[in-house]
């Protein structure tokens, strides 16, 4: 059987200079969380079959890396069912286990807890751009805080990071799960359709109002419940008048603490923000997750044409594991986008140490070899970096391919 040099579809190897930048970002990540409060933590990558297909993952969970049993446990003959052959799977997020995690550890844990976890994932995709089958999450979530604060020091906190990174005038987009279901109650449409209606209505930004329309229509849905839906975007600004105006429009239909809660996470982030980026109020925001239960939120980015990050409440996935509901929120960055964005636009890691290289001549004298290496040594103890290799006979060629690596300084040494 001949073996294969490329790596299995949907996956890919990570050259040098993507691992250079790679590492930046997750120790300025790990730096920047922990400013704010943050610890980080770490679960299995492999996770029990039953959380994973829990109901909370939306099309996540048709999108599973599933494992056999193994050894005895696994008894094909006798199978009738996919849980006889199955019994755990590859995480497809993590939200899934740190949900896990804290019910089998909220006795050890602090309250509120601010977790912080970057790790991999995994997901029977279709790859395209900036999308892969295996790929770095980062996450951070707060577990036990029920007020906006935990929105607000979200949202700082990975607009902060971005900021760090040099990305300049991206947008936070801000909607809210209960809004969303206010105007599908007001419009008259009935409440076990909800999920319809917002499929449909996440297409807004492609297919645009009137394929949005027609699309609610053709599902057979009234035409007055669709004008009556569609008027309401139409006269929602993306700032707290439009927020303002959804509440005097629904009236008893949306709890104005939604809509206030809403208006002070975007003023409080508005009065204090430390990057440059916009942060609106979107009604057309819904996120995929059916987990999520109030505010929700996403990062999009001009440059890339979609969502680099997103997030949201989730306060009732924490009570599937313990059967006591927990409040909970939490903010994803799309840490492989915007690697792929810094590698684009050619990020440089600030700060990064001198490269240096001695390129040894190949009959060089012991005494010499010697002096060379102790040379290096005493500079690496200093902070630099050194490289020592033996010169080739195109050496032209040698040093295009270290100045390409990053090597500033190319010193040869030869025979006396």
């Amino acid at each position: 059987m001949e073996l294969k040099k490329k790596p299995v579809t949907g996956m890919k190897d990570i050259l040098d200079r993507e691992m250079t930048i790679r590492n930046h970002v997750m120790q300025l990540i790990r730096e920047t969380y922990t400013t704010f409060g943050f610890t980080q933590i770490e679960t299995p990558c492999v996770e029990h079959i039953e959380n994973l297909n829990s109901k909370q993952g939306g099309e996540n969970e048709k999108l599973i890396f599933k494992i056999l049993k193994r050894g005895e446990k696994l008894r094909i003959s006798e199978a009738q069912k996919e849980l006889d052959l199955v019994d755990s799977g590859l995480r497809y997020d993590l939200t899934v286990p740190l949900c896990r995690y804290y019910a089998n550890n909220a006795a050890a844990l602090p309250s509120p807890f601010k977790a912080l976890q970057m790790g991999n994932v995994w997901r029977a995709d279709r790859p395209q751009r900036g999308r892969f089958r295996q790929f770095m999450q980062c996450d951070i979530d707060i577990l036990g805080e029920a007020t906006n604060l935990a929105e607000i020091d979200l949202i700082l906190a990975t607009s902060t990071l971005l900021g760090k990174l040099d990305f300049r005038n991206f947008t936070i987009r801000l909607n809210d799960r209960r809004i969303l279901k206010a105007m599908a109650a007001y419009s008259g449409f009935p409440e076990d359709s909800y999920d319809t209606v917002f499929i449909i209505l996440d297409k807004m930004d492609k297919i645009g109002p009137d394929g949005v329309t027609a699309e609610l229509l053709g599902e057979g849905f009234s035409k007055q419940a669709v004008d009556t839906y569609l008027e309401l975007f139409r006269n929602t600004t993306p700032d707290a008048a439009g927020i303002r105006y959804l509440q005097e429009t629904l009236g008893d239909v949306l709890d104005p603490a939604y809509s206030s809660g809403l208006i002070r996470i975007m003023e409080s982030v508005e009065a204090v923000r430390s990057a440059d980026f916009r942060i609106v109020f979107d009604p057309t925001l819904v996120r995929g997750m059916s987990y999520y239960t109030g505010p929700i939120f996403e990062i999009s980015m001009d440059e890339y044409g979609g969502s680099v990050g997103g997030g949201g409440r989730y306060d009732e996935m924490i009570g599937k594991f313990t059967g006591q509901n927990t409040p909970a929120c939490g903010f994803s960055i799309g840490f492989e986008r915007i690697v792929m964005l810094l590698l684009e636009n050619g990020y440089q890691v600030p700060g990064a140490p001198e490269k240096k290289v001695y390129l040894l001549e190949k009959k060089l004298s012991d005494e010499q070899m010697s002096e060379t290496v102790r040379k290096a040594m005493q500079e690496r103890q200093e902070g630099r970096i050194v490289d020592l290799e033996v010169m080739k006979k195109n050496k032209k060629f040698q040093k295009e391919q270290l100045m390409e690596q990053g090597y500033t300084e190319i010193i040869e040494v030869f025979n006396n």
